[in-house]
């Protein structure tokens, strides 16, 4: 068995466990915050079989896949406009790990 986090951007987040769930993988969904903008991620855990790791990795580079976004970033004093700014977001930071033991209680 492999417990795979996969962490996503909040916005991201609904579509990957809706699309999970359909599938048939259960979702658990933990609030986190990281990532150069600044705003807050998901980390989803999800408990499979090691045979279908590849799927659920598929379903979350489809439904959040790196796209680009503009944000303002100032240029010296305040007093001074700022600076639009091209940056990629979106895309999920994955990590696959064993499961020695699982239990359902």
């Amino acid at each position: 068995m492999k417990l795979i986090y996969a962490i996503v951007r909040n916005v991201d987040s609904q579509a990957v466990i809706g699309a999970l769930n359909r599938k048939g993988f259960y979702v658990t969904k933990l609030a986190s915050t990281g990532g150069f903008l600044r705003e807050g991620n998901t980390t989803l855990m999800i408990g499979t079989e090691e045979d279908q790791v590849d799927g659920v990795i598929d379903i979350v580079k489809k439904e959040c896949g790196p796209r680009q976004q503009i944000i303002s970033n100032p240029v010296g004093p305040a007093e001074y406009a700022s600076m639009n700014t091209v940056v990629n977001v979106g895309g999920a930071t994955i990590f696959v790990t064993d499961v020695d033991r699982f239990e359902k209680i």
